[in-house]
């Protein structure tokens, strides 16, 4: 969330609404951007039940991790439609970079 946030004014001037999901309690998810002075939406999701809804997983692991939701990223257009769901991980943490070559694709295609 944190490397989003470096490049939030980009992300804005490219019209892109950013929903970062986290496990972590509102509380927590509160305090953290608080703390980090972090301005997109964020949104708690503890009992994962948004980020199953969406289908975001865990991709290509195995065992014990397969099939486990992981945190991700949406892209929200200014019609509040959800255009494309970046899924996240613990070691995969998504950049203005990633976002806005995502919305180049998934925006300009509706």
């Amino acid at each position: 969330m944190v490397e989003l946030q470096s490049g939030i004014e980009r992300i804005n001037t490219a019209n892109i609404q950013v929903v970062a999901i986290s496990y972590d309690s509102p509380e927590v998810l509160s305090d953290f951007a608080k703390k980090r002075k972090i301005t997109f939406p964020l949104l708690s999701d503890p009992e994962s039940k948004v980020i199953k809804a969406y289908g975001v997983l865990n991709e290509g692991a195995s065992g014990r991790q397969a099939g486990i939701p992981h945190p991700g990223t949406f892209l929200i257009d200014q019609k509040g439609t959800i255009r494309a769901n970046i899924p996240g991980t613990v070691r995969k943490r998504h950049t203005a970079d990633d976002l806005l070559e995502v919305a180049k694709d998934k925006l300009s295609s509706g």
